[in-house]
């Protein structure tokens, strides 16, 4: 049994003059007074990568710069999964005995402390070596391509894509630390600048600066802490031109893991958390996962079901689509975001229900995933 007993998070957007380090201490100092520990009571450490400050040890020398001396240290690498799957390493840690109180860490000056094209071209290097990368496509160009098949197979649109940045947006708008206020519509997301067909500028995450950070324990720390029930991961392939189908990416097998330790159906969730690094991304993954039936994910969402006092609410800080994509710590919101919604703590966000929750990570091109069942602690 472990608990997330504390949370960080930083707003996302620009910090100007902060490092990759700085923001992984913001977010860690916030998340470490959350589960009411000391430095010096906290014994292991997880971090995710970081591309402004791509070092081979990024966890210990966080942890030197930090003032912990842990004894267990490491850093994971699988994409916008990253977050989840560190949540799953530190869960499993904990419930072996390996440590008692683990930090998960991750923060990342990805806006500021690089030049767009930097950043986009060495996202871009999850391709093929061979067969993909020399043709130069982007990130976005490689979700346009998947895009384009599942919206032919499914009958989904481009305005039912365009349903979720709306939503994502919405939701943003209660988060003060989000990265986007302002409202948009459906028809200014029609309207935005295309970026890889069928995919405009507002069906695509922006580049972030931020940190992310909580706390699994064995035991509980705080009055606020929630239990993590179960977990599972699925890597069908890596690249786009090893995709059998868009049908199965591999969030239903990660799935039926997590659910299998869990004991959840998904008729017992009351809150999700979904990765949604584009609009498509979000789209196919609650249909895989079985939040919404194929092709119909979009009619949900403008039925009010994923809204904040919907019946599945859905990623109510924004989502990366609005609050903003930090590399790994942008999937790490998430979490954070569903562990306040737990404990009844997300403010004007708060939602009616939120003692059972889902989290599914996705990384690459729907390469990796990792999915999460949390209970509300009794």
């Amino acid at each position: 049994m472990s608990f997330i007993t504390g949370v960080g998070l930083t707003p996302f957007g620009k910090h100007e003059g902060r490092s990759t380090l700085d923001l992984m201490s913001f977010a860690s100092t916030l998340a470490l007074a959350d589960a009411g520990l000391g430095r010096g009571e906290i014994d292991g450490v997880i971090c995710g990568y970081s591309t402004t400050m791509p070092h081979l040890m990024l966890a210990t020398v966080f942890a030197e710069h930090f003032g912990l001396k842990p004894q267990y240290a490491h850093a994971i690498q699988v994409g916008g999964a990253t977050g989840l799957a560190m949540a799953m390493l530190a869960h499993e840690l904990v419930e072996a005995g390996v440590v008692r109180n683990m930090l998960v860490v991750a923060g990342e000056n990805r806006l500021t402390g690089q030049a767009r094209d930097s950043a986009m071209q060495t996202l871009a290097q999850v391709g093929h070596p061979a067969y993909e990368v020399p043709l130069g496509p982007t990130i976005p160009a490689y979700y346009g391509l998947v895009a384009s098949r599942y919206m032919h197979q499914f009958g989904v649109t481009e305005e039912d894509l365009a349903e979720f940045a709306v939503l994502m947006r919405r939701h943003a708008l209660a988060h003060p630390g989000a990265q986007f206020q302002e409202p948009i519509t459906v028809e200014q997301v029609m309207a935005s600048r295309m970026i890889a067909t069928p995919l405009k500028l507002l069906d695509c995450c922006p580049v972030s600066d931020g940190g992310a950070a909580f706390v699994v324990s064995r035991e509980p720390t705080s009055s606020h802490h929630v239990r993590i029930r179960g977990c599972g991961q699925a890597h069908l392939h890596q690249h786009v031109t090893a995709m059998d189908n868009v049908t199965e990416t591999g969030a239903s097998a990660a799935f039926a893991r997590a659910q299998a330790k869990a004991g959840i159906g998904v008729a017992d969730i009351k809150y999700a958390a979904v990765y949604d690094s584009f609009t498509i991304t979000l789209t196919m993954l609650l249909e895989e996962l079985g939040l919404a039936a194929r092709g119909e994910a979009a009619a949900r969402a403008r039925n009010g079901d994923f809204g904040v006092s919907g019946a599945l609410p859905l990623n109510t800080h924004g989502g990366l689509l609005s609050y903003g994509h930090c590399g790994c710590g942008g999937a790490m919101a998430h979490l954070v975001e569903t562990q306040l919604q737990m404990t009844g703590r997300a403010g004007p966000r708060q939602v009616r229900d939120a003692s059972v929750a889902l989290l599914h990570g996705d990384g690459g091109v729907l390469s990796s995933h990792v999915t999460m069942m949390l209970e509300r602690a009794r």
